[in-house]
């Protein structure tokens, strides 16, 4: 579907303004549509979609004051837009996880498991990381068009949860299967879609993971977030609660490939679109870790997260009910354009791009942000060390979900130095 047959933000009128549709963000067509709800109407209130009545925060400043905020707006109804039930085996929502509680349960889970990605544990993975970078790396085939995602955003981020989680490395794709099929329902992904292989693909990962902790229960503790979990008081009798247990997996596998795996593609995209700001980069590599940053606010890979109102509240002169959807677009705030000048741009040394709403606020921040930027500034550091230039040579296909800012494939070039 070609949005711009149909629809025009210029002209529709806001009360029909639906901005979940998944092919605005298949097709890349959203700008115009967040930019007029944070000029006109930045608290919107939609009536009718597939996904039911919905109000959409569309600016930085109230995306961080309701996420501040838990107790008027709960994380435990879901925190996608979608409808809960798409059959009676497996809701949209998915099995329950830390990620939809409020405190003090998400609290006490989170804490369990935090340890793994804090500041000093990230610092020990660094090399290890970096290892397996430099060997993707020198395996590229250069001179001749190859696909960026599959050999690299996927591959390193395949293997980075594989070393998380203490998973078999020869299996690490699996990991990355899960986390796709996940979100792979038609609510999220406006396409139909086979629900009977989502539901064996979601067992299998259960299975899989069950086997996983149970071995780990036996053993000495380790570093790995199976592990963890597996011998902490907090989390260790999850598994006996198998909604629980698999919905905490697929928060953790979906966390850690998605942020990293479409940054490092969205990345090279932006590189590509600014060739002035890759000029930047080449002659000032020490911009790498502010330019992560500014990559993962022009991405921006979660593309929203839902609250649920749990009283009448007011926001921004708006009344919202009890029991409201309230859905934070963090694609919109992250070009709004009163914090970021020229906000659709990318520019690697904008001097506030670590202020973006990327990564969450408040309780719910993502935990795993440190390793999310570390990976994405060792790759960087041993790209400028090899590649001239990292070029687009074809159509980039992007995928069609509102809940994730995917990319499926990239074609490129890389041009040694």
């Amino acid at each position: 579907m070609n949005v711009s047959q149909h629809f025009d933000a210029a002209l529709d009128a806001l009360e029909d303004f639906d901005v979940s549709r998944p092919e605005l963000f298949h097709e890349d067509k959203w700008q115009d549509w967040f930019a007029r709800l944070r000029r006109e109407d930045p608290v919107h209130y939609c009536k009718d979609s597939v996904n039911g009545p919905y109000w959409s925060v569309t600016r930085h400043a109230d995306i961080k004051a309701v996420e501040g905020n838990f107790a008027d707006y709960s994380s435990a109804q879901g925190i996608v837009i979608a409808e809960d039930e798409v059959n009676a085996d497996m809701p949209v929502q998915g099995p329950t996880s830390f990620i939809s509680m409020d405190p003090p349960d998400h609290s006490a889970q989170r804490k369990t498991v935090s340890p793994a990605v804090a500041p000093g544990n990230v610092a020990n993975m660094e090399p290890l990381i970096r290892q397996r970078v430099i060997y993707i790396l020198d395996n590229l085939p250069v001179g001749e068009v190859f696909d960026w995602v599959d050999n690299v955003s996927v591959e390193l981020t395949a293997q980075m949860l594989a070393t998380l989680f203490g998973f078999p490395f020869e299996d690490r794709r699996k990991l990355v299967y899960w986390s796709d099929i996940t979100t792979n329902v038609p609510q999220v992904t406006g396409v139909e879609v086979d629900l009977s292989e989502r539901m064996t693909g979601l067992q299998d990962c259960a299975a899989t993971f069950l086997a996983l902790w149970q071995e780990k229960a036996t053993q000495e503790p380790t570093a790995d977030l199976i592990s963890m979990m597996a011998h902490s008081p907090d989390t260790k009798d999850m598994i006996n609660d198998p909604m629980m247990f698999l919905g905490n997996i697929l928060l953790l596998i979906v966390g850690g490939n998605d942020t990293t795996r479409n940054s490092i593609s969205g990345g090279v995209m932006a590189l590509n679109q600014y060739p002035d700001e890759y000029q930047k980069l080449r002659d000032n590599p020490d911009l790498i870790p502010n330019m992560v940053s500014e990559m993962i606010r022009w991405q921006t890979p979660v593309i929203h997260m839902r609250r649920t109102a749990t009283r009448d509240v007011e926001l921004q002169g708006k009344l919202i009910r009890e029991g409201d959807k309230v859905i934070l677009w963090y694609l919109s705030g992250n070009r709004d354009e009163a914090v970021f000048d020229d906000a659709d741009r990318l520019i690697i040394d904008r001097p506030n791009a670590n202020q973006h709403v990327s990564f969450g606020f408040g309780v719910h921040r993502c935990m795993g942000k440190r390793l999310a930027e570390m990976q994405l500034r060792v790759l960087w550091e041993e790209i400028h060390k090899r590649f001239h230039k990292i070029e687009l040579a074809g159509d980039v296909t992007r995928v069609s979900n509102n809940f994730i800012r995917g990319i499926r494939e990239v074609p490129v070039v890389l041009h040694p130095r």
